[in-house]
């Protein structure tokens, strides 16, 4: 079977395995899913981003929903994955997708599947939906209904939920305060869709708000889409040479945040994590705690303790981060890649409503990014991490894994080991506090290695020795 869901959803290379035939299996295989479940009478929706083929291919999976006899509503413009997931929540259905490769490079596309109230479909869910896919590819018995004539027949509705997605940020956001400081804000949607909703947002706050790269780009203008300190240079330059108060990048589908901040530093997710979950405890007084990944920044967990709360570690994959917020019902959850979502909201990554909380962060407290973050830091201490990505072939994947995986072999590290866990990869943490994990993409061929300490430098020592123990070019 060609089609297997990863962290992230299903991505795919464009023609090699993302093809018309894949993203009509998959459909086919959603809607036996849901007259199996009985909620099919509840309808179906379809949103999609920037991409190459993406709004070809939402309306591929909407004629074999239309074909099944599914009603279907279609997000009528390109769209933010965040605002997909809010519409699934908003018209209260037990299925939706988007159709997105999000952050990965722009020979990419794919779909990702959400459950009711918007959430990232689980293990659970994704394994099952592979097993329909598995059976229909033996005997593919679903007939396509032509776009247009889905339409016509109201079997596919074509909707624009923006502004109901809009205004509710501007009622979870101290709009008041905004308005009150007449801030300088520079946009950045990396060629991706968050350009109206975020701007909107904004205005309304009477921000002054300039936007680059805002034009639609297939191959998002040569770079990867995706907001970090490489790719955000152009923004850097725009916010120093303008004396911009914040600037804010969004990945391909606008569920990732980057920032570069009023002295021209680009802010890593794992600090704007931080001020966030620092910034609703400290100023706005909420209690909660805070969810993480395995290859987040452990900070959180010292903010947590001091305000007498707890700080909780899941697998990589925002469907575990959203699935331990519900239990726990905590306050903030996020990943060091970027992606972050706030309790009240959606239960799911969205870097729309993440940045309008920085900016509102701002305008509250009247003080810069920068000085409030060296408050933590003086308060918590210096948490640095080093962070690398490796490229390999399948035999190289298979030495790899079964060194550290298998045979659970390690380099000799300076620094006493305090335990090893292998939940999600192979990570360590010492009896210093710091901790180093490496483990394998589950959107991309990459092998991802994170480390944390107390000193920049001694961080990538350690990233060093993994990278020499494990022979990574």
């Amino acid at each position: 079977m060609s089609i297997k869901f990863g962290t992230g959803g299903w991505r795919a290379i464009i023609g090699d395995e993302f093809t018309r035939a894949n993203v009509q299996l998959l459909t086919a295989a959603l809607c036996r899913k849901m007259k199996d479940e009985g909620v099919a009478e509840r309808g179906f929706l379809i949103g999609y981003d920037r991409r190459f083929l993406s709004q070809e291919a939402a309306h591929w999976a909407a004629e074999v929903m239309a074909g099944e006899g599914i009603r279907c509503m279609v997000v009528d413009r390109e769209a933010p994955t965040p605002l997909i997931m809010f519409s699934v929540k908003y018209y209260d259905l037990s299925y939706g997708m988007a159709v997105t490769a999000s952050h990965n490079p722009a020979i990419y596309n794919g779909i990702k599947v959400f459950t009711k109230g918007g959430r990232d479909a689980d293990e659970v869910v994704t394994a099952d939906l592979e097993r329909y896919i598995d059976a229909l590819e033996e005997e593919p018995d679903y007939v396509p209904v032509p776009f247009e004539e889905g339409v016509r027949a109201g079997l596919i509705e074509l909707i624009n939920p923006m502004n109901q997605y809009v205004d509710s940020i501007i009622r979870a956001v101290n709009m008041d305060a905004i308005r009150s400081r007449g801030l300088k804000v520079v946009l950045d949607p990396m060629y991706g869709v968050s350009k109206t909703a975020l701007q909107t947002i904004l205005i309304t706050a009477r921000c002054d708000v300039d936007v680059i790269h805002e034009r639609r780009d297939a191959l998002f203008g040569g770079r990867l889409p995706a907001p970090n300190v490489k790719t955000l240079i152009g923004l850097q330059n725009f916010v120093i040479e303008n004396h911009c108060d914040i600037g804010i990048a969004t990945d391909g589908d606008a569920d990732r945040l980057g920032v570069i901040d009023d002295a021209g530093e680009f802010l890593h997710p794992n600090k704007i994590l931080v001020l966030l979950y620092y910034y609703l405890l400290k100023y706005k007084g909420w209690h909660g705690a805070a969810v993480r990944n395995i290859a987040t920044t452990h900070l959180l967990d010292a903010i947590a303790a001091r305000f007498g709360e707890e700080c909780y570690e899941v697998p990589v994959g925002f469907k575990h981060i959203s699935g331990k917020m519900a239990e726990t019902g905590a306050v903030i959850g996020g990943e060091s890649s970027g992606g972050l979502t706030v309790r009240g909201h959606i239960q799911g990554k969205d870097g729309i409503y993440a940045a309008s909380l920085l900016v509102e962060m701002i305008a509250t407290t009247g003080r810069k990014l920068s000085e409030i973050y060296k408050d933590i830091t003086d308060q918590f201490g210096a948490f640095e991490m080093e962070e690398r990505d490796y490229k390999f072939s399948n035999s190289e994947k298979e030495r790899i894994h079964k060194t550290l995986m298998v045979d659970k072999l390690l380099p000799e590290f300076p620094c006493e080991v305090e335990k090893v866990s292998y939940a999600d990869g192979c990570k360590v943490y010492f009896k210093n506090g710091g901790w180093i994990i490496g483990r394998f993409s589950g959107t991309e061929p990459l092998i991802r290695i994170f480390c944390e300490m107390d000193d920049l430098r001694e961080a990538r020592r350690y990233v060093e020795l993994m990278e020499d123990f494990l022979n990574l070019k």
